[in-house]
């Protein structure tokens, strides 16, 4: 790649604060190329230069792009064309073009110091640059150079997958210039979509340090105590971990690392230190498996591996061979898991939870002023770097500081003394989000827009609040966002208020899954049980109304989607005026899978979409894009796929971080009011016909007789045409209103609800929450 290629996409909402708008990633390994990734994601132009190659003198480079091609790191079809590749012998002078230079070689000092050197006689005065060093302190990778590059350098450790995982911690020093290190805080939150918690300059920094020991802890306690790994992944799940617990965590870092990751930590950390306590190096069962090639998921076998069969096996801890995995069910714990109950149980499984979190609270107590300023970057930081539910402060105050206290009292353990000062004040978070501290009160998580904006009006499926500025969000209540009357009644009196209580109104929620995942299935069967399929075109049809008068309301909609929005969610999200979404949306319309069509507008408004703009060919290339996208039932896995999918316009905003999404929907609401917004013209379709139907079908054929689609798939697929090409009335030479495409919409679906195999794609759904394959 000669030259970067142009941004053919909008670039992701908040770059303007940045002062990033180029980036150059020196190292393409997994993080390295997927922090250039990340950046491309976001519509940022990225350098990614690694060593020569022999053969192809980029293709070390070229290769770090393929790999996250091929592991999901980019989110849409064309961000890897905004990677240019190359080298550091051929195309380190690139390093002038960037904002910001990141390096992710390996770690090695000696190396970092040389490319440091290169690279402060390339960069602009300024640019910033960081390390993504986990072990080497800052100090000393700046140690010998020049002050000014020392100012602008910082530590920004990202985790692995870069795209996944949601926490940057930022390492800086007094000598940073304040207005550098704030670029970098915003550029982490609004490029790249993180979460960033400021660190100490110490080895491990927070979450490696205190992850680390946890597992040493758990894995060390769970050998003495006797315990099976099975018996120790689901005492450290009941805490809040993952429900790998700490054996499958290391099985999925891999084995082999154990003399790397924390025999490196331990050489930095004094021999006073308690991770010397548990020297996970040294244990005899983990150097054995490393001798023996059991290096955890990597090579197919470690604590866990999988038979031929599909089923686990479990590596015996006394034997050093494996059986047949024992499912520990979480209500087999003592107390059913209750952290209380387990903690107080005098068994192996009490005694083991209690010396696990007893030593992880301790650890972090003692070493707290040396990580961070406050308890709340610690919490956040483990929650965020190892997926716990809440950190090891969070775990203290749920146990019961006091309790946890005089418990590691009796058992002779010493007492750190920032758990002694907070016993008296019952724990560091007493208020909410509220922690104590000696030097005060901090938060550990900001009041959102929406949790701290007043109720307008509300029910048990949806409520209206006040955001301020004249702007109203309606949001949707229900587990998942789910759509039923509830929702429907207040979703009808909040239109009801517009222009009254509201000038503009954005849609959203803070549901950590779903924006919405559109029908209750489970109503749907209970509808057509109790009041037949009458009931069931009534439902339908004043979804119908509602969303079309949403659409044409005289204020503007905004939907601020994340998470899922599938079906009835993805559609009310269709009808709104824009849409501000999270990167990562999962957006679809899965109906086909329960033997249903999108019936709230979903079949009208692709359909719509794709006869707007100039790339509009004709009504039935603009039926066959429709089709293609509901029949495939697909789901976005990102916003920009969903793009891709035509559910997003380009004109469409997308924030890479979660908690900007609301206040950049309210943002988008109030420019439209400042431009003077009036609703738009009632749309009308040109349909294809009953002509166009077979160029549709021809497709889905051929699948069924390959057998990749059902007999039943082939029904349903010929009713969604239909619908599309207007029907058997359809006629390319008569407009059609939204309204006639929706009327043919609610009475296919009723059609199909008729059908004995979509009752049975139901149920199975609603059971399994997976499709049936017929």
């Amino acid at each position: 790649m000669n030259a970067p290629a142009r941004i053919s996409f909008p670039q992701a909402l908040g770059m303007e604060t940045s002062g990033i708008r180029r980036v150059a990633v020196i190292g393409a390994g997994s993080m390295g190329s997927g922090i250039a990734a990340q950046f491309a994601n976001a519509g940022i132009l990225v350098d990614l230069l690694d060593v020569p190659g022999h053969e192809n003198r980029n293709g070390p480079a070229e290769g770090g792009v393929a790999r996250q091609v091929k592991a999901g790191g980019f989110m849409g079809a064309e961000c890897p064309t905004l990677v240019r590749t190359g080298n550091v012998s051929d195309h380190l002078h690139r390093l002038a073009e960037a904002d910001w230079i990141v390096e992710a070689v390996i770690e090695d000092l000696a190396i970092k110091r040389d490319l440091y050197r290169r690279i402060e006689t390339i960069r602009r005065p300024g640019t910033i640059v960081s390390s993504n060093t986990s072990t080497i302190p800052r100090a000393e990778l700046v140690e010998g150079l020049r002050d000014d590059f020392a100012r602008d350098f910082i530590i920004t450790h990202f985790f692995n997958p870069p795209r996944v995982m949601q926490l940057v911690e930022i390492v800086s020093a007094p000598e940073n210039r304040a207005d550098l290190v704030k670029r970098a805080v915003t550029a982490s939150e609004a490029v790249l979509g993180k979460t960033v918690v400021m660190c100490r300059d110490t080895p491990g920094f927070i979450a490696n340090r205190i992850g680390c020991y946890w597992i040493a802890v758990g894995i060390c306690e769970a050998m003495r105590l006797g315990l099976s790994v099975e018996e120790a992944d689901a005492v450290n799940a009941a805490f809040g971990i993952p429900r790998t617990g700490v054996f499958g965590l290391l099985d999925l870092i891999g084995i082999d690392l154990v003399p790397h990751v924390w025999g490196s930590l331990m050489r930095m950390l004094p021999v006073t230190d308690d991770i010397h306590t548990f020297d996970l190096p040294a244990n005899p069962l983990v150097r054995t498996m490393i001798a023996g090639g059991r290096h955890g998921r990597k090579t197919s076998q470690g604590f866990y591996r999988k038979t031929k069969d599909g089923s686990r096996e479990v590596l015996d801890l006394t034997s050093s061979t494996y059986r047949p995995e024992a499912s520990v069910a979480r209500d087999a714990l003592p107390g059913g898991g209750d952290l209380a109950a387990l903690l107080a149980d005098d068994g192996k499984l009490g005694t083991y939870a209690f010396s696990v979190l007893s030593h992880v609270v301790a650890y972090a107590a003692q070493h707290g002023s040396e990580l961070a300023a406050d308890v709340a970057a610690i919490d956040t930081a483990i929650a965020l770097g190892y997926s716990w539910r809440e950190g090891p402060f969070r775990l203290a105050d749920r146990a019961g500081i006091n309790t946890l206290v005089k418990r590691m009292a009796a058992a002779g353990k010493p007492v750190p003394p920032l758990l002694t000062g907070i016993e008296a004040q019952n724990g560091f978070y007493d208020r909410g989000p509220l922690l104590t501290t000696g030097a005060g009160r901090a938060s550990l998580k900001a009041p959102s827009l929406l949790s701290e904006a007043a109720v307008i009006a509300g029910n048990t499926g949806a409520r209206l609040r006040d955001i301020g500025d004249g702007v109203a969000c309606f949001e949707v209540t229900t587990k998942m966002g789910t759509l039923g009357p509830d929702a429907f009644d207040m979703l009808e009196d909040t239109l009801a208020r517009a222009g009254q209580d509201y000038q503009a109104l954005v849609i959203g929620n803070e549901d950590a899954r779903a924006f919405s995942a559109g029908a209750d299935l489970s109503f749907i069967l209970r509808l057509i049980d109790g009041d037949g399929l009458e009931a069931l075109r009534s439902y339908i049809g004043r979804g119908q109304e509602l969303f079309l008068a949403m659409k044409y309301l005289p204020v503007p909609v905004i939907a601020a989607a994340h998470g899922f929005a599938l079906g009835g969610g993805c559609e009310l999200m269709l009808h709104a005026d824009a849409i501000v979404a999270h990167a990562e949306l999962n957006a679809g319309l899965p109906e086909m899978k329960v033997g249903l069509i999108p019936a709230w507008g979903g079949c009208t408004q692709l359909l719509l979409r794709a006869q707007e703009g100039e790339s509009a060919k004709g009504p039935v290339a603009s039926a066959t894009r429709a089709f293609e996208t509901i029949q495939s039932a697909g789901m976005s896995g990102s916003a920009l796929q969903a793009r891709e999918m035509g559910l997003l316009r380009n004109t469409d905003g997308i924030v890479m971080h979660r908690s900007h999404l609301i206040p950049a929907a309210k943002s988008r609401a109030l420019a439209m009011v400042e431009e003077g917004y009036s609703p738009p013209e009632r749309a009308l379709l040109t349909a294809a016909g009953p002509s166009g139907r077979l160029g549709l079908l021809a497709p889905v054929s051929a699948a069924v007789q390959a057998g990749r689609l059902s007999a039943t798939d082939d029904v349903i697929a010929g009713m969604l045409a239909s619908v599309l090409v207007g029907g058997s009335g359809g006629d390319p030479t008569r407009l059609m209103t939204e309204a006639d495409v929706m009327r043919l919409e609610r009475e296919t679906l009723v059609a199909l609800a008729k059908m004995p195999t979509t009752r049975v794609r139901m149920e199975h759904m609603r059971k399994t929450g997976k499709p049936l394959k017929d």
